[in-house]
């Protein structure tokens, strides 16, 4: 399983997404622009030019014809994923930090950060199939959570929407009224900051990762808690194999504390669980600073990391993996 090495970021990654199909791979970054890689050997198709900061997030459509950004710009941008051409940018008064596109397609959830006097927000916006056609205008706004907002996705069937972030509380919000329909309780949630949300491919169960150093899986319906992963060190990103019973963590300490850590080269793990068992089965090292960001492949035969160190690590397992027996 030796790693192809995907180098096109001058600053430290910040998400990773495939396309459904699993032949791109999606990259955003601090360095402004996110770029598009084939997902089998690592060669970089293009990149979407346009931001003015760091961009935070990304999502593609089912079709794989639309990409949406989110960037520290206070932007969101739709591009054409083709072309790279820029088809519309949602402007707001603060940075966006999460975009997620419904179901279908024709909708997308962006959080925008809390900023001076503005309180962070979820906004709902009505994405055109014509993009000529396309407005700003958001069909649902929500107002809530103390703190920023670093993840907010698609409940089944598009009738929730869940979120978490730096209040560390997991919420699941109704899509068309706006009402808050469920909390995490503090005694089982996280104690920290929630940096990272993943649905499971069949979207009934999810994995939310924290600074308290443990990633957790919630059941999507009932927000029940499932299971905890616990680990030594904050997780930045978690991610779940399509296939296998496998739980994928990464982080590392923040950017600010990392010369107290370990200076031998590439001691930043992705770390592997027993989605079951929680318990640790493996870890793959490599990167020079903490794991930013974490993606399965949707037919989970490989995956990839991107770190705090610009790169983004692309993993082919080897065939044995598929036979690994705990």
């Amino acid at each position: 399983m030796r790693p192809i090495l995907m180098k096109g970021h001058e600053r430290p990654l910040t998400f990773l997404k495939y396309n459904r199909d699993g032949d791109l791979l999606f990259s955003c970054a601090k360095d402004h622009n996110p770029t598009v890689w084939y997902a089998d050997n690592g060669e970089r198709l293009g990149t979407y030019r346009g931001h003015n900061g760091a961009v935070w997030c990304c999502d593609v459509s089912r079709d794989s014809m639309r990409l949406i950004t989110g960037s520290a710009d206070q932007t969101a941008k739709l591009w054409n994923v083709q072309t790279g051409q820029q088809l519309f940018s949602f402007n707001f008064d603060s940075p966006a930090r999460a975009v997620d596109f419904s179901v279908g397609d024709k909708l997308a959830v962006i959080t925008t950060d809390p900023f001076v006097e503005l309180p962070s927000a979820i906004h709902v916006k009505r994405i055109a199939r014509d993009p000529s056609e396309q407005t700003g205008e958001s069909v649902l706004l929500l107002k809530g959570p103390q703190g920023r907002i670093n993840r907010a996705v698609w409940g089944p069937l598009n009738k929730t929407i869940i979120s978490g972030g730096e209040d560390a509380v997991v919420r699941i919000w109704d899509s068309e009224t706006g009402k808050l329909l469920k909390e995490s309780d503090k005694e089982t949630g996280h104690k920290k900051t929630i940096t990272s949300l993943t649905k499971a491919s069949d979207g009934s169960h999810f994995i939310t990762g924290s600074l308290d150093k443990s990633a957790k899986l919630w059941d999507t319906r009932t927000l029940t808690l499932i299971k905890t992963y616990v680990t030594e060190r904050p997780v930045n990103a978690v991610t779940m194999s399509p296939l296998l019973d496998h739980v994928v963590l990464g982080g590392g300490q923040d950017a600010s504390a990392v010369t107290t850590t370990d200076h031998r080269a590439g001691k930043f793990e992705a770390k592997f669980y027993d989605k079951i068992l929680q318990e640790e089965i493996g870890g793959v090292k490599g990167h020079f600073g903490p794991i930013n960001a974490l993606a399965f492949n949707p037919d989970g035969k490989s995956f990839s990391s991107g770190g705090e160190d610009g790169y983004v690590r692309l993993h082919h397992f080897d065939p044995d993996y598929f036979n690994i027996k705990i």
